[in-house]
């Protein structure tokens, strides 16, 4: 037992310590102009990052998605990837500078969004829907902008394994993004209060799922979490795609799409596992469009195991 309390004790430790210094860099970037921190998180993830384990799972992912790519093409995209994992890194600091949409505004701003008429709809004619995205470009501004325009959205997402660093995202998200459900076992029932009372929910639909749904992405073998499925078996609620695209010069553009067909079987029943292949397939279709902004070190096919040092 006393070994027990010890090993606990270290870890926690250890974990404070790695949230102090994360929390020490979030703050001496926020004392630089936002476009200086975020170019520099950019330049230094992409040096970092080859450097790391994750990188040969990131090469590895990236080979099996595009098998007509070169080594030349592949390598762009990773660095790619870690610029962007930098950049959203950085933008988290400067979130309510960075989100300048302004539909009176005659002059460009740093964020567009496409799909307007969508979100006044759904904002004048309250009715249970699900809005789903991945992760690529900067995943954080989408219910940002929801909460511009009036939705009352709740958001499933994933904290951080480090408890400290995970109390101070959730404190930041839930002040900027409206409700907010951890994802942990009760979180479906959290979500399934949400549409019973006529409200939406958002959810990441690209995270690998150890239970999920035996459905292919990018080709290949996947297990994808029924629980968007099942909501919609459930309550028959409208699907919506949504992302964000990073732009040239910094900026973004937020596009919300029409809602989408729901596969359903002979009895009119939801379909789950199709449904869960229709996700798969618009993600890709998202990725395959912006390589570069999707998070390829992420363990999505569940290949880590077979990585040899």
């Amino acid at each position: 037992m006393l070994i027990t309390r010890l090993v606990l004790a270290a870890d926690r430790t250890r974990q404070w310590l790695i949230a102090q210094v994360v929390f020490l860099l979030l703050t001496v970037l926020k004392m630089f102009p936002a476009d200086g921190a975020i170019n520099f998180m950019d330049r230094a993830v992409r040096f970092i990052g080859p450097k790391t384990g994750r990188h040969k799972l990131t090469l590895t992912n990236l080979r099996n998605a595009f098998p007509e790519k070169s080594d030349a093409e592949i390598e762009e995209i990773a660095l790619e990837s870690w610029g962007n994992m930098g950049r959203m890194a950085a933008e988290y600091v400067f979130l309510d500078r960075l989100f300048d949409f302004d539909p009176e505004r005659t002059t460009p701003g740093r964020v567009e969004v496409s799909g307007i008429p969508l979100f006044l709809e759904l904002r004048d004619n309250p009715r249970p829907f699900i809005v789903f995205t991945a992760h690529s470009g900067n995943f954080e501004m989408l219910p940002v902008a929801g909460s511009a325009f009036g939705l009352d959205v709740t958001v499933l997402f994933r904290p951080p394994n480090n408890p400290y660093v995970a109390e101070k995202v959730f404190k930041f998200r839930e002040e900027r993004m409206g409700n907010l459900v951890p994802s942990h076992a009760g979180s479906s029932f959290a979500l399934a209060r949400q549409l019973e009372r006529g409200l939406g929910v958002g959810v990441l639909v690209d995270q690998k799922f150890r239970k999920g749904l035996k459905t292919k992405f990018f080709g290949q073998d996947v297990q994808t979490n029924p629980l968007l499925a099942k909501l919609v078996r459930q309550f028959n609620c409208e699907v919506y795609p949504a992302r964000c695209i990073r732009l040239p010069g910094g900026r973004f553009r937020l596009e919300l799409e029409p809602a989408i067909a729901i596969p359903r079987k002979a009895d009119g029943n939801v379909d789950v596992t199709a449904t869960a292949q229709v996700l798969n397939d618009k993600v890709e279709s998202w990725v395959r469009e912006y390589p570069g902004q999707w998070l390829w070190y992420h363990d999505r096919w569940h290949i880590k195991r077979y990585l040899k040092d």
